[in-house]
């Protein structure tokens, strides 16, 4: 059995459907006899809704698959480099079409027959974040062979905190950069203030230079804003992962259980099937056994028949040689009269 073909073709169904049509195959290979393939079909696990509706955008929209991919490896390479002012250029590029895919996935299932929600058509997208991110999820994106959404939702920042460091002082001034999602980040730089608050500090008393060492900078308050705004991304793209990945394994422990219970039909279908087998052979075996003792009592009925011929015959010979020497005995006695 040519495993790759039905491969492609199992993960071209729906989930629904995709359960059935693998045993069936698997079946076939092992009635064929085809060992090796019946194990590889049966160890096919079932997509998972976002990426089976991820699967059907990559088989069905070659053209954007491509242009989705070769974003990817620019991404990717814009990362090693840490080249920031390619980051910003793609990294708007990347979030305006993980939007629109995510939606064209959405449209595709819904023609499909089978619509996906909200929450699937957010794991739709961290599917197509983990296909930006990392080249293992994206070549089986590309051949539609995704099953569960990545383990990790891996989206790239406009631009990595090395090369943000890298940048020179008079473009951090300017005002701020733009963000992967195309939007502003507000940054925070020293500004004339600070540095009129320093000088002013230097001739201040003791005791209001205190009080300004003890109040925080703007720029210190800005670190920390930012911080807490990534430390709350983090903590939500944590459950976001989290879901995900407990979705995926409520499908594969429904998956496993449904195999269970199928298993649990075809053994009771067997053993009343092998029950009926059974009886019926036992019936059989004793009409057999009727059949043979009959057989045998006829068969000694014609023995004792052929007993009874068999001394039959040797009286009747003994007659006819009595018979015989009686008419030899009156011949004789005749011809000696007729002389």
């Amino acid at each position: 059995m040519d495993v790759e073909k039905v491969t492609d073709e199992l993960y071209g169904l729906t989930p629904a459907a995709f359960t059935a049509a693998r045993d069936a195959y698997a079946a076939r290979a092992r009635k064929e006899k085809d060992a090796a393939g019946a194990k590889a079909i049966a160890a096919l696990r079932r997509p998972a809704l976002a990426a089976w509706a991820a699967n059907l955008l990559a088989r069905q929209r070659p053209r954007e698959k491509e242009e989705f991919l070769a974003l990817g490896e620019s991404l990717r390479e814009a990362h090693r480099t840490l080249d920031a002012e390619r980051l910003r250029t793609e990294g708007s590029r990347q979030h305006r079409l993980v939007a629109a895919l995510a939606r064209m996935a959405a449209d595709l299932a819904r023609e499909a027959g089978q619509p996906v929600g909200g929450t699937v058509a957010h794991e739709v997208e961290q599917t197509l974040h983990g296909v930006l991110a990392d080249p293992e999820v994206a070549a089986l994106w590309a051949k539609g062979r995704l099953v569960k959404p990545p383990a990790a939702a891996v989206g790239f920042p406009a631009v990595a905190p090395e090369a943000m460091a890298a940048r020179p002082t008079a473009e951090r001034e300017e005002g701020g950069s733009e963000a992967a999602g195309g939007g502003a980040a507000p940054r925070t730089s020293r500004t004339r203030g600070e540095g009129s608050s320093g000088r002013r500090g230097a001739g201040t008393s003791g005791k209001r230079g205190g009080e300004a060492a003890r109040s925080p900078s703007p720029e210190a308050s800005g670190k920390a804003g930012r911080d807490a705004s990534e430390a709350a991304a983090r903590e939500a793209a944590q459950r976001a992962r989290d879901l995900a990945h407990a979705r995926t394994e409520a499908e594969e422990a429904a998956e496993d259980a449904d195999g269970r219970e199928r298993e649990l039909r075809a053994a009771r279908d067997a053993r009343q099937a092998a029950a009926a087998r059974a009886e019926e052979t036992a019936g059989r075996a004793r009409q057999l056994e009727e059949e043979l003792g009959e057989a045998r009592r006829t068969a000694r009925e014609a023995a004792t028949a052929a007993g009874e011929a068999r001394t039959a015959v040797t009286a009747a010979e003994r007659a006819l040689r009595s018979a015989r020497a009686a008419a030899s005995r009156a011949a004789r006695a005749v011809e000696r009269l007729e002389r």
